[in-house]
């Protein structure tokens, strides 16, 4: 603390954001001004640091000259060190300490894979440098199963130690509720010397390994890199105060400040002064825009700030509460391009060098350009610091040109004449529908209606596009800061300072938790309240909040309410859960996760002096009239200054209102006023248009809007089903896909989630539409799992709805969902026998049931047919309530189908459907005349063998695939529907064009399919199909490949994994090796092909169910030798403590996955059951067993094949 004899009031506040470019600075002065500036945050010719410059410049403290501590209040700040160190991994060098057995738990994680229709998989690069692990082992019950081995970790730090490593992150098995062990070995590297211990109990004291790990190996990577930038700071400052914003939108005192804390610092800012800022200005329910250069964020605030519990940055899972901020790629320097066929905006950014192409840097076109030509950056009011010298405009002449040439490029590509403020508006238009999206996934799909938000909008580049964003949702006010070009820095002065504290409960609720919830919110705010006091922050009264985080029992969706009596907690959840997810179970037992408190220092309340309106008459003087282009047409429109205006001044759109590193657009229909506050609040004076009229050609613009508008359909169908299905599968394991199809049953859109469904839904809605043609009526549903009419395998139910007009009379579409439900009856539990050998045996057959007609859900007569057969549904009441999710994701899409057609028109929405199906034909093409003629013979481990031939026809740009010559329909139930054939057919394909591209029925147009009927790939009734779906699919894919020649075979199986008895069942799919191609080595551990299920974390899995995982690592050289090495699989060991039944479907056990080119096959796979007596018992691939207490199921899995001869590789 400083003892200067000067009040807080009679010195400066410095309010900072270091951006990764920029750097703002507001300063409060002791007479209560607000000052700014914009300093570069890399300027090593002219400063070391901006943010210690720009305190300087304002004191008028000479570089070199100390800064007086005694003038300074408190310097707030927030940074993105931490950030860049984050993205660009220049962290501190790591050590992992980790409990036996789990060395590779951080590098599989759940095991999905980034990109679906990637074949090169690239996984997220690891922090830290080296993982040891420790012999210790404490059960999630709390009894120590392993005694920690102190000697043997010692050996492991201090071999680390030597290498120079000085950053150790310790993460045990259950040590967020046992950390004994963990405080022991944290003792131990203390000892050795290193100088930044990070502890997993410590660091983020909640359940599930995965992201407790990750967060502290992320807060070690990090914090010594945060420290020294913190220590530099405050050594010179002299003692000054120093705070720091962390991500969950509190201040913390500097040498409390922490890596894990620290990732959105400068966006958390942002959100902290727009709310603070709306809430003085009468709005209380915003959505915060900020717009800058690289991208956007967006995030949603109605009285409290909203939190994620864990958050994926820069493909690091962070567990660690963070404000709930949903960055897209669209801001000022998001490129712009023609792909051939489309007008593409970003996700790729110019960045600051070379920057727009008006920089005058030969950077390429973007967003920025597109509103230099339009008139909306006016190059003669904005600073004038570029070329050579750093002292010319903006280059609109630069822009003028590349546009000509674009438009030049269209033109010759597919003979349409584009004028370049055509083209430049076209660009606007998807970047627009790209923002707009994204403020829906923060709002729309999360329960709230957007239409009565404010939009408060920042950033350097929010002000051009805030009314088309605001038009684009139905949003009636924007809402602009007299400092929203710096709104980040406003924000770190008014924040609070906040403490979190949190505690995993795993309980129930019950009438007899109170005490304990009491107990547990005591000791929390006592430590929270001593941490605060500890850190001695400048605040007003401090206040406690208390939380309580609950889920439903058997699910993993946990929800926050304030603290209360249990009856009170379990109305609140409810009223929670149906706001979010549109139901709740009031009969359902709910779960205690956690409890948390947040200590809170009231921090500024904002202080802007308020104004009379001005007296003067009429409109204010603009500065200089400008001319704006507005669809199609030069129109004149005043550029006011900001400074100038006066409360009570209304600008009228068009106009421009410029200011300091900013432009805000008014565009016709809006209004803006300004306020007593000096805020700029801009309303619509007339209504937006209700219809646009677009003409059915083929349109390079509305070519990538339509697509992105169907791509956003089935995503918030997609969300829609997660949010509302009650079985895990479904709404945790994301086992679904949503998909939408024109009048005729062909796919145009799917939210990507599981391959296999994704090629195959289409088959079964054209089977619905071929049994029902001329009966649809309007509000009919069906539902199909028949895999001889278009199904995959029984526990996969097709939902399916005909889309009708408004009036009801004509079809119009048809929207579907597939869902993976937990059991649709069948010999065992799960619907997934390794042994069926006819279809009853695996479960009730839907084939094409009315689910709801004549207005009515037909509940009776489903659970009839789900307790029908001899071995009926085991949970119908469950099938009913994920059937209920299905049709209400069915409803979303065909909501918004009908709101497109309202929009656009019938004619132009039918005519895009056409489109967008003709330019993904057009891509496969173009990836056929890269292709030659091949054929292959795959075997499997049964003796089956899959034939396929691939004849390709330049002339026509066609391919034949020929499955001609495969083995006849199998006893064993290895037997893939059409449907399934198909779909690894799409999946192929698409995998072969590397843009991103839709996935819909044209990728199969230029293909003619030829599977021989009665075949492995085409069974008939009665043939048994469950690992047809899962098994052979991923053969087929393989086969192509092979055939194809681009890449060697994965690991060829989804190793389909079940254990259960009267009282427990779980599923999973287990990872393995990804096939190597020309130029990249595959990758190990990780789903490949046809699923892309998450694996359940093994903290969670012990909790729930009697087993224990021993073991889950890489199998190392399990992939195959070559010039390009095969991935590694995986080994995976599970010890049951209760007897139960285990059953095991997987392949690649006898026949290993081949490699290409010269590359070797992968090692085969491997099952076994270790018993408790030591006797080894090896399994086929496909096996069931009965498991007593002891003993240890062991999956090894395949890795996959090498490309290319082995050779030496620098």
């Amino acid at each position: 603390m400083n003892d200067s004899k000067l009040s807080l009031t009679d010195r400066w506040q410095f309010w900072i954001d270091r951006g990764g470019t920029f750097t703002d600075l507001v300063a409060r002065s002791p007479d209560g001004r607000l000052v700014t500036r914009k300093l570069l945050s890399d300027n090593p010719e002219h400063y070391a640091d901006a943010a210690l410059h720009g305190i300087r410049e304002l004191l008028g403290v000479a570089p070199g000259e100390p800064i007086p501590a005694d003038r300074i209040a408190a310097v707030k700040m927030g940074t993105t060190v931490a950030t860049n160190a984050l993205l660009e991994r220049k962290g501190d060098r790591t050590l992992l300490l980790i409990t036996r057995g789990f060395r590779d738990a951080l590098r599989i994680a759940y095991q999905n894979r980034p990109k679906l229709f990637a074949r090169h998989i690239v996984l997220p690069e690891l922090l830290y440098e080296r993982v040891a692990e420790a012999r210790e082992r404490i059960s999630a019950r709390g009894e120590t199963l392993v005694p920690f081995d102190a000697a043997s970790a010692r050996a492991a730090l201090e071999d680390a130690y030597r290498t120079g490593i000085r950053a150790v992150a310790i993460a045990f098995l259950h040590g967020y509720r046992y950390p004994e062990h963990e405080r022991l070995a944290a003792e131990l590297a203390r000892d050795i010397g290193f100088t930044q211990i990070s502890v997993s109990h410590q660091v983020s004291p909640l359940m599930k390994l995965v992201g407790r790990g990750d967060t502290t190996v992320a807060d070690a990577y990090l914090s010594p890199i945060l420290r020294r930038y913190v220590d530099r700071v405050a050594s010179e400052l002299g003692g000054a105060r120093l705070l720091f914003m962390q991500s969950s939108g509190g201040l913390a005192d500097a040498r409390h400040f922490r890596g894990k804390d620290s990732i959105l610092s400068g966006p958390a800012g942002g959100i902290v002064g727009a709310a603070r800022a709306a809430a003085r200005a009468g709005f209380d329910k915003i959505i915060a825009f900020d717009m800058g250069g690289t991208s956007t964020d967006v995030s949603h605030y109605s009285g409290e700030y909203e939190r994620a519990l864990e958050t994926l940055i820069a493909g690091v899972r962070l567990r660690a509460p963070m404000l709930h901020i949903h960055t897209v790629a669209a801001g000022g320097g998001s490129i712009c391009r023609f792909d051939g066929a489309r007008l593409r905006v970003g996700p790729e950014s110019a960045g600051a060098n070379p920057g727009p192409a008006c920089y005058r840097r030969g950077g390429p076109l973007t967003v920025t350009d597109c509103n230099v030509l339009l008139g909306r950056i006016q190059p003669a009011f904005f600073p004038t610091v570029f070329g050579p010298e750093r002292n010319q405009p903006l280059d609109r002449d630069a822009v003028t040109r590349r546009f000509e040439r674009l438009a030049a490029d269209i033109r010759a590509a597919i003979g349409k004449t584009y004028r370049p403020e055509e083209l430049a508006e076209g660009f606007l238009t998807v970047a627009i529908e790209n923002m707009a999206n994204a403020i829906k996934q923060i709002s729309t799909q999360r329960g709230y209606d957007v239409t009565g938000y404010t939009l408060c909008c920042f950033g350097g580049a929010g002000g051009q596009h805030a009314c088309a964003v605001a038009d684009a949702l139905g949003m009636p006010v924007i809402f602009i800061h007299p400092f929203a070009g710096m709104l980040s820095a406003y924000g770190m002065g008014l924040a609070d300072a906040r403490l979190l504290k949190e505690q995993t409960v795993e309980a129930p609720l019950t009438l007899d938790s109170a005490p304990l919830l009491y107990r547990l919110f005591t000791d929390l705010e006592r430590a929270g309240r001593a941490e605060m006091a500890a850190q001695a922050l400048p605040a007003g009264p401090i206040q406690a909040v208390r939380t309580v985080r609950l889920r439903y029992a058997g699910s993993d969706t946990a929800l926050s309410v304030p603290a209360g009596e249990p009856n009170e907690l379990q109305a609140r959840f409810a009223a929670v859960h149906r706001q979010r997810y549109g139901f709740a179970m009031p009969d359902k037992a709910l779960i205690v996760e956690a409890v948390g408190v947040e200590i809170i220092g009231a921090g500024l309340e904002p202080d802007d002096p308020v104004e009379p309106p001005s007296s003067a008459d009429g409109p204010p003087p603009d500065v200089a009239p400008v001319q704006l282009h507005f669809a199609g047409g030069e129109v004149a429109a005043p550029l006011y200054r900001r400074e100038a205006l006066r409360p009570g001044d209304r600008v009228p759109g068009p106009a421009l209102v410029g200011e300091t590193g900013a432009t805000t657009l008014i565009e016709p229909g809006w209004q803006a006023e300004v306020t007593a506050l000096r805020d700029l609040v801009l309303t619509r004076r007339q209504p937006r248009p209700r219809r646009v009229a677009v003409g059915a050609d083929a349109d390079p613009i509305l070519l990538e809007v339509f697509n992105n508008l169907f791509m956003a359909v089935a995503e918030q169908m997609g969300v829609t089903l997660a949010n509302t299905a009650h079985s895990v599968n479904i709404k945790e394991r994301l086992d679904f896909s949503c998909a939408l199809f024109d009048r005729d049953g062909q796919l145009i859109a799917n939210a990507p989630h599981i391959p296999v469904h994704l090629g195959s839904m289409g088959e079964a809605v054209q089977a619905v539409i071929r049994a029902n043609r001329g009966r649809f009526e309007p509000g009919d549903v069906y539902a199909s799992n028949a895999p001889y009419s278009g199904g995959t395998h029984l526990p996969d139910i097709t939902v399916i709805n005909p889309v009708f007009d408004e009036a009801g009379r004509d079809l119009l579409f048809y929207v579907a969902s597939r869902g993976h439900h937990a059991d649709i009856g069948g010999i065992t539990p799960g619907s997934m026998p390794p042994d069926s050998a006819t279809i009853d045996q695996e479960g009730v057959l839907l084939d094409n049931f009315r689910l709801v007609g004549g207005g009515r859900f037909r509940e009776r007569e489903l659970l009839e047919r789900l307790a029908s057969g001899p071995w009926p549904a085991r949970n119908p009441r469950q099938n009913l309530a994920d059937l209920h999710a299905q049709i209400a994701a069915n409803e979303k899409g065909a909501r918004e189908l009908r709101n497109m057609v309202a929009y656009f028109g019938l004619g132009a929405v039918n005519a895009y459907m056409g489109h967008v199906q003709d330019n993904a034909a057009e891509q496969v093409c173009r990836a056929l005349d890269r292709l030659r003629d091949g054929a292959f013979a795959y075997e499997m481990d049964s003796g089956a063998t899959i034939r396929v031939a691939v004849t390709l026809d330049r002339a026509r740009r066609s391919a034949k695939i020929d499955f001609t010559g495969t083995s006849p329909q199998q006893a064993s139930n290895f037997n893939a529907p059409r449907a399934v054939c198909l779909a690894a057919v799409l999946y192929v394909f698409r995998t072969l064009v590397d843009d991103d591209i839709p996935l819909n029925a044209g990728c199969l147009r230029p293909l003619d399919i030829v599977i021989p009927p009665g075949s492995l790939l085409d069974p008939r009734p009665p043939a048994a199909v469950v690992a047809g779906n899962v098994e052979t699919s991923q053969c087929v894919v393989d086969a192509l490949y092979g055939a194809l020649g681009v890449m060697a075979a994965a690991q060829g199986t989804m190793n389909n994994f079940t254990f259960g008895d009267e009282r427990h069942q779980y599923y999973e799919t287990i990872c393995g090796g990804a096939g190597a191609g020309p130029g990249f080595d595959g990758a190990s551990a990780v789903h490949t092909h046809m699923t892309n299920s998450r694996l359940t974390d093994p903290e969670v899995l012990e909790w729930r169910f009697p087993v224990r995982v021993e073991e889950f690592r890489i199998r190392a050289g399990s992939g195959g030798a070559g010039r390009w090495r095969g991935g590694d699989g995986a080994v995976r060991r599970i010890r049951f403590l209760e007897p139960m039944t285990a059953a095991i479907l997987s392949g690649h056990r006898r026949v290993p996955p081949y490699g290409s080119n010269g590359g070797a096959p992968g090692q085969t796979g491997r099952n076994a059951v270790e018993r408790a007596d030591g006797s080894v018992e090896e399994l086929p691939g496909t096996a069931q067993t009965a498991v007593r207490a002891g003993d240890a199921f062991v999956v090894e899995t395949p890795g996959g094949g090498g490309y290319g001869e082995a050779r030496h590789r620098s």
